[in-house]
């Protein structure tokens, strides 16, 4: 009797535990915006300023074509300024340290003056291709993938440096990077890889193909969009990838995706679909 009543006090005892730990989350529709955007690929969320920056590549994918351009959108989906800076070839990932915009742009990282709307520097990244997402870590530091050449750079101080490539990581075409204190993420071959200093990966989720953009939501939990049309909600701690959206029957594609973090809501640019949709990110445990 002593010990079926110690099981059974054990087994009581881990109810709990497996409620705290079972995530469930999902994504409601808030609006999609107008059809006025070109190709948007990337989606970033300015916080301090309250505005949504887009990348329009308004042309094809990989063209140094001068045809790229950044628009402005508030976060109920009304487009500001389509056209707030112009003179890019194919724009994709974003991130802002300071008054800047920093832009992943074919060969270049872009620099942008946030209060002017203006183009302050091209940073040329040596041997670059195919220049994809971009983070930004506090210290201003610049992380951006190249996918052709499959490399990751830096940019300090507007010097560049190669950080990860083929040949010391194993990377096949890395897309999404964020910066996150415990090590790099970076998104690549369907996966998400941390960083280590000696500049190897670990695998910590398998996802699906086309990984694409990548947000922290809380803890070891992420958003992670794969450009077919499918968004997944990942926790990198027990490897988990839950689909909580999936647009390929509708042909639209889900890019380089922004995120409010303090209201939860996710930005998933459409790329040909030419608009931003918005989605209410609710997690329950």
């Amino acid at each position: 009797m002593k010990l079926k009543a110690a099981i059974l006090c054990l087994s009581c005892a881990a109810v709990p535990l497996l409620r705290v730990s079972a995530q469930s989350a999902t994504l409601e529709k808030k609006w999609t915006s107008d059809t006025t955007l070109r190709v948007p690929e990337s989606v970033y969320f300015d916080a301090k300023s309250n505005v949504l920056f887009v990348a329009n590549i308004d042309g094809q994918p990989w063209a140094n074509d001068g045809q790229g351009f950044i628009s402005k959108m508030s976060p109920d989906g009304k487009v500001s300024n389509l056209h707030w800076v112009d003179g890019l070839n194919s724009p994709k990932g974003m991130g802002i340290h300071g008054n800047r915009l920093y832009v992943a742009d074919m060969g270049e990282v872009v620099e942008i003056d946030i209060a002017k709307g203006a183009i302050v520097t091209r940073h040329a990244i040596p041997d670059a291709v195919n220049l994809n997402d971009l983070s930004v870590d506090p210290k201003g530091t610049v992380y951006v993938t190249d996918s052709k050449k499959k490399k990751v750079h830096t940019l300090i101080n507007g010097k560049s440096a190669v950080l990860l490539d083929s040949a010391n990581s194993g990377l096949k075409g890395p897309n999404g990077v964020l910066y996150r204190p415990d090590g790099l993420l970076v998104l690549d071959a369907g996966a998400v890889f941390r960083a280590g200093k000696n500049g190897k990966l670990t695998k910590l989720a398998d996802v699906t193909r086309g990984t694409d953009g990548i947000e922290h939501v809380q803890g070891d939990e992420y958003i992670v969009s794969c450009w077919q049309g499918e968004v997944f909600y990942v926790n990198v701690k027990t490897g988990s990838a839950t689909k909580v959206l999936d647009t390929q029957a509708q042909k639209l594609q889900s890019a380089d995706i922004g995120y409010d973090a303090k209201k939860k809501i996710v930005y998933v640019p459409t790329f040909f679909g030419n608009n931003v949709s918005a989605y209410q990110l609710n997690v329950t445990k």
